[in-house]
């Protein structure tokens, strides 16, 4: 009798623990509706910031919910969601956790793609990002890059990575891999091989089309990418003109093991080498823990040729804090601190994001990148870690 009776204990606790984990996949495949209903509407500005915090502090409430240690580490902070009031209330999970345990609000056997880092800030330790759906992040990257590059014309894409099948765990092959299925309907490739190796002549010949067609192009890339492309035109004595309305997307990654080039160096030379303004190159800052992107545009000073950087501005889905790098309290605008994201596109994982990024925040939207954390800064991120760990055991 004891032993049936305990049968039937451990069947009850199975049956509430299967109905609970249906439960609050409900509950995300409503919110991730809802959401990728929101991505899909136009970009006309940013959202009103109750409009944004509602969404927020639903997220929060159901990453609290359907994540035992984030509940934990957020309740050590003092915030739940029976006492927040603010978006700007929720506990951020440190960058730095994605390379110790899987960050999942859900369940795991749920998980449909994982994306690595690449793991060079850290050594080789790479950080995974774990993906309940990627219909979320197709639709902040349709939504985002079609405000910034397909509202007037739809380009030719171009990508110096590999292609999603050679890199399934790349969030960056991916991202281009949608725009240029979605968005470019195919027209375009990838030129970078299995082996990461820019096919440079097959390249050529794909420019030099795009060229006699006068179609326009999207031509985005890694930093590092670009300066071995550049470095092999200048050596071949090679350049275009691409077409009126063409632009290039620069990634990220300024050091390389070829060499080392600044930023604005590497953009006076791909704006020479492609007969492009020099406004026409935008920057790209976003990360594997996040799944959505930042853009920032460039301009040039009329009277003194100055290449002036506009900032990094965000989709509405996307807002950001600046934080004291000690105690990670808000900073005003202007202030250097250390950034921290907050993208209700990451509805599987964890929302908030405290990066090991150095930047500054302007007045209204849009932040600046200064840099990145060195090991004497890291006192309030580190903090927060151990807070984090503490709660995974």
């Amino acid at each position: 009798m004891e032993i049936n009776l305990r049968k039937k204990k451990e069947g009850k606790a199975r049956f509430f623990k299967r109905e609970f984990a249906s439960l609050k996949m409900s509950d995300f495949t409503n919110m991730a509706t809802e959401l990728v209903d929101a991505f899909e509407e136009p970009i006309t500005g940013p959202w009103d910031d109750d409009v944004f915090s509602r969404f927020a502090v639903k997220i929060f409430g159901y990453q609290y919910r359907s994540n035992p240690s984030y509940a934990k580490y957020a309740k050590k902070r003092g915030v739940t969601p029976s006492n927040i009031q603010d978006w700007k209330e929720i506990p951020p999970v440190p960058t730095l956790a994605f390379k110790e345990f899987p960050i999942i609000s859900g369940e795991l056997g749920a998980v449909e793609t994982v994306f690595k880092t690449s793991g060079t800030s850290r050594g080789s330790h790479q950080g995974k990002h774990h993906i309940l759906d990627l219909s979320l992040y197709r639709a902040s990257i349709v939504g985002s890059m079609k405000h910034h590059f397909y509202s007037e014309q739809r380009p030719a894409l171009l990508a110096l990575v590999q292609n999603p099948i050679a890199s399934p765990f790349s969030s960056l092959s991916f991202m281009l891999g949608e725009a240029l299925h979605t968005l470019s309907m195919g027209r375009g490739g990838f030129y970078v091989d299995k082996d990461n190796r820019i096919q440079y002549e097959k390249l050529v010949s794909r420019l030099r089309k795009l060229e006699s067609s006068k179609e326009s192009v999207l031509f985005a890339g890694t930093a590092f990418a670009f300066v071995h492309w550049a470095d092999w035109l200048e050596e071949k004595g090679l350049c275009f003109q691409l077409p009126k309305g063409s632009t290039i997307i620069e990634t990220g990654g300024f050091k390389g093991r070829s060499r080392v080039i600044s930023r604005l160096d590497l953009y006076e030379t791909l704006a020479s080498l492609h007969h492009i303004p020099v406004s026409s190159i935008v920057s790209e800052y976003g990360m594997t823990e996040m799944l959505s992107q930042f853009y920032e545009k460039t301009s040039r000073v009329p009277q003194t040729g100055e290449v002036k950087h506009l900032g990094y501005q965000p989709p509405p889905w996307l807002r950001s804090l600046v934080l004291d790098v000690n105690t990670l309290a808000p900073l005003p605008a202007g202030k250097e601190g250390v950034l921290c994201h907050f993208d209700l596109a990451n509805l599987g994982s964890a929302m908030a994001i405290l990066t090991e990024d150095v930047g500054v925040a302007f007045d209204g939207e849009g932040i600046r990148l200064v840099g990145r954390l060195d090991g004497s800064e890291e006192r309030g991120c580190s903090l927060a870690m151990d807070d984090f760990y503490s709660n995974q055991r």
